[in-house]
């Protein structure tokens, strides 16, 4: 049986076309979508997981071959990965990527002069459990320039990857951090024109997961596909 998914609001996503982004106006495209229909291929076909991962992919501040911890404040990231109906994706493929804690990637393109982390890689990967729940134990990402405009500074975030039940529910989005006084000068936050799916992208601190000593701890729950669907990243 194919699947029907519920109707995303105007607004959940950003326009393709996001004049303050200023690159999406070389990558929008200049042609309406074409619908494709989905078949068993996107509702039911393989999807990555398990073969993705090797030992320890959800402590990014260990990474594997480093000879010390990762500089900066530890950070418990978790949440739960559902359907549109509020139901569990199992064993869903959950990949992240993030900045340092002075805000610059392991990446040949960022030319930040911000020092790198030897002990910092900025990649993990876990798959959800049966409840559909992930964790990462990684550090506070830094504020970075971007150069998009005049005194731009991307805000604190971190890059999820998602692989749901099928192809349909691929995801790729950011979580920010509440209370960032950088946020309504982002134009790639500020380009999801719904208030209500803007902040789906807003993770939470939670006291209660907190590590005393340790490691503060952020909730971030995504939804896969349906009206509260999260939104995807940014414009194309």
């Amino acid at each position: 049986m194919q699947r029907v998914f519920a109707p995303l609001p105007d607004g959940v996503y950003p326009a393709n076309d996001t004049p303050a982004y200023r690159s999406s106006a070389r990558r929008a495209p200049r042609e309406p979508a074409v619908l494709a229909p989905h078949t068993a291929s996107e509702t039911l076909g393989p999807r990555p997981g398990a073969e993705r991962l090797v030992a320890g992919l959800g402590d990014l501040t260990r990474p594997a071959g480093a000879r010390g911890e990762a500089l900066g404040q530890r950070l418990l990231v978790h949440g739960r990965v559902t359907d549109e109906r509020g139901r569990p994706e199992r064993r869903a493929l959950v990949e992240v990527w993030q900045a340092n804690a002075a805000g610059r990637y392991l990446h040949d393109g960022d030319r930040h002069d911000a020092p790198l982390d030897p002990n910092f890689t900025g990649r993990g990967a876990v798959l959800t459990d049966d409840d559909g729940r992930y964790e990462f134990l990684t550090i506070e990402p830094g504020v970075y320039p971007w150069g998009n405009h005049h005194n731009a500074w991307r805000p604190r975030h971190i890059h999820f990857s998602l692989f749901g039940a099928a192809w349909a529910t691929r995801l790729v989005t950011q979580m920010y951090f509440p209370g960032d006084p950088t946020l309504p000068f982002d134009p790639i936050f500020m380009g999801i024109a719904d208030v209500a799916a803007r902040e789906r992208l807003v993770s939470h601190f939670d006291l209660e997961r907190t590590q005393p000593d340790y490691a503060l701890a952020f909730r971030f729950d995504i939804v896969l596909r349906g009206a509260l669907d999260t939104p995807w990243e940014a414009p194309a």
